[in-house]
């Protein structure tokens, strides 16, 4: 019977809508800090959620092959659902079930995966379709965990709270949902159109305090910051330890030129996520502002070079950490060798541009990491043999004209400095 089950389960099972069957991480892996991001926001935010960053919990937990751990999210996220949604108990646990049978099959234990495909079975025929429903519920519990897995997953989630929203359309969580959906989607500075999503999502729901601080962002993106600060300050003092709140507040002060507030920002967040290679990032970089800044100034005291040394350290050993926390990105690399270079510590420097350049990156972020590595050889190794090197690289990756017009350029002058 266990064959019979096995090979019925495999003909069912891809009809589950859940994290199993929704292609979360086919194309690229889990991002190293989701995990963490995940957890503190089962620690931090309201409660209704809950239940939905369990059940990501879990498919990351067996993405990394610890079963009986994803077992225990999963248990959590059906308790969860009793005590939220109860009157939709129901409806709300499609996905979580989905999730078990599909556990429980990569675990080899058939029998209790069928248990789990009955559950949805029964709970799916009174919408005359036998294992899957169209309804607003389980669009939103896939844009939610769309929206968690960011990046390229933000456009599907749009669509999925567009979908639901059809069906509810004054749902605050919906509401919610399709706002910051917009926000993600909306970073090109000439697009706005994610204004009034925010707003209305506020109108729906006044308690979101992120939300409110995604519109003072944007606001601010659209030379509007003097409309967006008294919502940054209204909702840090309504939410001083919700960390999605101070990351973002964290962003609008270092914009606005405040780096002293930004950087006790993003110090508190660390408090809650001392993991998080990011928020580590954002802080050199704020340390990479001031010295830029203290840099700047018409004549540079000695006074000013002590200070300048000090921010130095600060920025390197903040890059460092960011580094250690797994953080993927070339701008971690290139700000700290950088910093290195400056401080004449060029061997170190080498080191890191070597790294990243061994690392996978994206065509156009390898473009880049390719002409600041040329520069670096330029400038401050003075080898424009090995400049040009990484700047004829750079320009075999550059897919747009205007990146290989800048390559083409810098590859002449080093030329003609040689000549």
């Amino acid at each position: 019977p266990s064959e019979i089950t096995k090979n019925s389960l495999e003909k069912i099972l891809p009809q589950l809508k859940c994290h199993f069957t929704w292609n979360l991480f086919n194309e690229e892996s889990v991002s190293y800090d989701l995990e963490d991001r995940v957890c503190n926001q089962i620690e931090f935010l309201n409660t209704e959620f809950k239940a939905t960053m369990y059940n990501l919990l879990a498919y990351i937990k067996h993405l990394d092959s610890q079963n009986e751990a994803a077992l225990k999210c999963l248990q959590q996220a059906e308790e969860l659902i009793q005590q939220e949604h109860a009157d939709q108990a129901e409806i709300r646990s499609l996905v979580t079930w989905g999730n078990y049978a599909w556990l429980y099959y990569h675990m080899g234990r058939f029998l209790e995966a069928q248990e789990y495909v009955d559950k949805v079975k029964q709970a799916c025929e009174k919408f005359s379709n036998p294992y899957s429903i169209e309804c607003p519920e389980l669009d939103g519990e896939e844009g939610w965990t769309r929206l968690k897995c960011g990046g390229k997953h933000n456009e599907r989630a749009k669509v999925c709270f567009e979908k639901a929203l059809e069906e509810k359309p004054n749902n605050p969580e919906f509401a919610s949902g399709l706002a910051i959906a917009m926000y993600y989607l909306d970073e090109k500075p000439q697009k706005h159109s994610s204004v009034d999503t925010l707003k209305q999502a506020i109108e729906l729901s006044p308690a979101s305090h992120y939300i409110k601080v995604l519109l003072a962002l944007k606001l601010q993106m659209m030379n509007r910051e003097a409309e967006g600060e008294p919502l940054v300050e209204e909702v840090l003092e309504k939410a001083p330890s919700q960390t999605d709140v101070l990351r973002t507040a964290g962003k609008f002060y270092k914009r606005k030129g405040d780096i002293d507030k930004a950087i006790e920002l993003f110090l508190r967040a660390l408090e809650s996520m001392p993991n998080n290679g990011h928020l580590y990032h954002q802080i050199g970089t704020c340390y990479r502002k001031k010295i830029n800044q203290m840099q700047n100034t018409e004549y540079v005291t000695n006074g000013n070079r002590e200070k300048i040394e000090e921010l130095t350290e600060y920025a390197i050993n903040y890059f460092k950490k960011a580094l250690e926390n797994k953080i993927s990105h070339p701008f971690a690399y290139t700000n700290l060798a950088e910093l290195l270079a400056r401080r004449g510590q060029y061997r170190e420097a080498e080191e890191c541009y070597q790294t990243a350049c061994s690392k996978e990156f994206p065509d156009a972020e390898k473009q880049q990491l390719r002409q600041w590595y040329g520069s670096f050889q330029k400038y401050y190794m003075k080898s424009d043999d090995t400049a040009v090197q990484h700047y004829l690289e750079g320009l075999q990756i550059s897919k747009t004209l205007a990146e290989k017009e800048k390559m083409k350029c810098q590859i002449q002058n080093t030329a003609e400095n040689q000549l």
